[in-house]
């Protein structure tokens, strides 16, 4: 069989590697938002949308990680696993700067770049997030290609 019938249109690969990217994003908001149902984060993410509760919270949270995990599946590179494990890591690190120390605050009304305990929680949730996407990304990827 030719090379040409297994090549996809790169419009059609370009919307797999987002979509295997929102299902990768996914389960690093899972393991991510377990983390913040314990430290009560999920209330403040809920009033983002203007709602209250660690219900409304989870579910922005979980879109926001579908979201980010799409934008990761069409940045990462896919080839082997420990490049992608640092690119997820670095990729949790750009999101704590510019979704836990600015755009959260932003939408919330407080300071930016405020540094303390909550704020090292959060780095160790985004690169939490950032390695779990990564994992589930590589795992998605190889099972799509097997």
């Amino acid at each position: 069989m030719s090379t040409a019938a297994h090549s996809a249109h790169p419009l059609q690969s370009t919307i797999t590697r987002a979509l295997h990217g929102a299902a990768a994003g996914l389960a690093g908001g899972v393991v991510f938002g377990v983390l913040m149902a314990v430290t009560g984060m999920l209330p403040m993410v809920a009033m983002l949308v203007g709602g209250s509760g660690a219900g409304i919270g989870i579910v922005v949270h979980l879109a926001i990680s579908a979201i980010l995990g799409a934008g990761f599946g069409l940045v990462a590179p896919f080839h082997g696993f420990w490049p992608l494990a640092g690119a997820g890591l670095a990729y949790g690190a750009v999101w704590w700067v510019l979704g836990g120390l600015l755009l959260m605050p932003l939408g919330l009304g407080m300071p930016i770049l405020q540094f303390g305990a909550a704020s090292i929680q959060s780095l160790l949730g985004h690169l939490i997030y950032g390695i779990v996407t990564a994992a589930a990304f590589y795992v998605i990827r190889r099972s799509s290609h097997a």
